[in-house]
């Protein structure tokens, strides 16, 4: 039987651009139907869908959207009822969707409401013997991969971000099928946003660099003294300055903010979110920097989907050292990261006096 593939994307917070994550899909859909010769949907979701889709008229791909003011913010009554109609408007059966916390909430109901079935946390697809779809996804932490097939359709598959390119076409005028869909009385209304000032938002997805602390920033330096409040500013500092996102080893995050876990002072900052690895979240920034970890961090596999791998340790004999690194800094963290906020807010200053 010859697959029909549709596309789930929403837009930005702009309301009128696709998100990243969603034109990573787009390029996991594109590649899927040019392999299987498929019929491509691509279902466009927000307040201007239809400006949005502008940026996917090079995909050659039928467009349809559900757009308005009733769209315009997160809801899962209102975002269920127009993947709904997507869906049955494309009459697809398999369905791909990036794994970002608006659809992540809605998938497994409009599944539901098809009669399909859905899988999570897909980082690969490619055809097997047979035109077989086969997908790849991770379990117990990322310890184990496994392929999976189905029978049923229609199968959604949602995609984990960072694991295909943003799709990157040429935008130009699209066509665009508009649908029409009546919604019942909402009784959820989005009053507005309250975020955390920028220095206090420390996990950051989209960053190109994670910053990973140790429970050595918390432990006696080389003065037998305990130092967590300049810790606590140098972390802060650089992560201010390089727009980095904040991982944690499990040692750190297991100490608890009164200080009673270990007996000790912890980073206040810092919560169970911040974790990466065994138990924690698996990063995809593009690069990574260990610092204080003395050996903690190479033994986890939160690190498995972080390109570039560099890390700072007084250890020469660390397990950062013995090939779980691209770079190993043998240095003492707070000296290192003392001269590099320096040099970043010098270099900042220089950008700010030049414009």
């Amino acid at each position: 039987m010859m697959e029909a593939i549709l596309v789930l994307t929403h837009v930005d917070d702009s309301g009128a651009e696709l998100t990243k994550a969603s034109l990573e899909a787009v390029t996991a859909g594109v590649e899927l139907s040019r392999q299987m010769s498929s019929r491509l949907v691509i279902g466009v979701l927000g307040l201007q869908a239809g400006a949005a889709a502008s940026a996917l008229a090079s995909t050659g791909a039928r467009l349809i959207a559900v757009s308005g003011e009733a769209f315009a913010q997160a809801r899962y009554a209102t975002d269920a009822a127009g993947c709904e109609a997507l869906c049955r408007a494309a009459n697809a059966s398999i369905v791909l969707a990036p794994a970002s916390t608006r659809f992540a909430r809605v998938a497994a109901g409009v599944a539901h409401r098809l009669g399909g079935f859905i899988d999570t946390h897909i980082t690969d697809m490619r055809i097997a013997s047979g035109g077989v779809i086969e997908v790849s996804r991770w379990f117990y932490r990322q310890r184990i991969e496994a392929s999976i097939t189905r029978e049923a359709r229609p199968w959604f598959l949602l995609l984990d971000s960072g694991t295909n390119a943003a799709y990157a076409g040429e935008a130009g005028p699209a066509q665009v099928e508009t649908l029409s869909i009546t919604l019942s009385a909402s009784r959820t209304v989005v009053e507005g946003y309250r975020s955390p000032a920028g220095d206090g938002q420390t996990i950051r997805p989209d960053a190109r660099l994670l910053f990973v602390a140790g429970a050595g920033w918390t432990k006696k330096q080389t003065d037998g003294q305990i130092h967590v409040s300049e810790a606590g500013q140098q972390i802060l500092s650089f992560l201010r300055l390089s727009g980095a996102s904040l991982g944690s080893s499990k040692s750190l995050a297991d100490q608890k903010a009164d200080g009673s876990g270990e007996g000790q002072p912890v980073l206040p900052f810092l919560t169970h979110l911040n974790q990466i690895g065994q138990t924690g979240s698996t990063p995809h920034h593009p690069k990574g920097l260990s610092t204080c970890c003395h050996g903690e961090e190479p033994h986890t596999v939160g690190w498995r989907f972080v390109g570039e791998r560099r890390a700072i340790s007084l250890d020469a004999n660390c397990g950062w050292t013995r090939g779980k690194a691209d770079v190993v800094y043998v240095a003492d963290a707070f000296q290192v990261m003392s001269r590099v906020n320096a040099t970043l807010e010098a270099r900042n200053s220089a950008k700010t006096s030049g414009e």
